[in-house]
């Protein structure tokens, strides 16, 4: 088994899961790192409460460490662990439409910090760099507001890079009901950013 960090750094991703099936931390704690900001990333598209974002990605890889052992063949690792991202939204989504939050609009909320205006933004100073996280946070925008179904498809496909056949496993639907959604979620996002790109 391999003794340094350097070895765990270099390996394939089936090998650190292999590794991992077998308890050794060492691959595991590699394998964690090396997929929580996709897991993250994944999580920042899906769910439309930025503030849930860190919480989903914690249980999501809190998940892979628990049941690895249940994996039965480590080459299916990314459909398996888009699986439980994409049962975990389905799980928040189930959530939130339970509790319906209200919000008073007569009164302030209790320690809301005072509401300030900043016209500039100082941090932006290159102008590229500014632009492109604006467009950045109009893009996320875009795709949180496409439904649900649409939203989990296309991110699977482009962000996650899974075939149609995965994601229709890890959506519960037909290979055609998958290219029908990724394609009107890449319609709609074209009509939604055409003044942008």
């Amino acid at each position: 088994m391999p003794s340094n960090k350097l070895q765990y750094k270099k390996m394939p991703l089936e090998e650190l899961v292999v590794l991992s099936q077998q308890n050794d931390l060492k691959a595991l704690e590699e394998l964690i790192k090396r997929e929580q900001k996709n897991v993250f990333a994944a999580f920042s598209y899906l769910s439309n409460k930025q503030e849930n974002v860190a919480d989903l990605t914690q249980e999501a890889l809190f998940r892979v460490a628990k049941n690895i052992q249940n994996l039965k063949n480590p080459k299916l690792f990314k459909s398996w662990l888009n699986q439980i991202i994409t049962n975990l939204f389905y799980d928040e989504l189930r959530k939130s439409q339970k509790k319906i939050e209200t919000v008073s609009l007569d009164e302030e909320p209790e320690n809301a910090p005072p509401i300030k205006f900043q016209l500039l933004d100082k941090k932006c100073k290159p102008h590229e760099k500014c632009v492109s996280s604006e467009l950045e946070r109009i893009i996320k925008n875009a795709i949180i507001a496409l439904p649900e179904q649409f939203r989990i498809a296309i991110i699977l496909r482009e962000f996650q890079g899974l075939s149609y056949e995965e994601i229709a496993t890890a959506t519960h639907s037909s290979i055609g009901t998958v290219k029908s959604r990724i394609a009107r979620a890449r319609v709609k996002l074209q009509e939604d950013l055409k003044t942008y790109i």
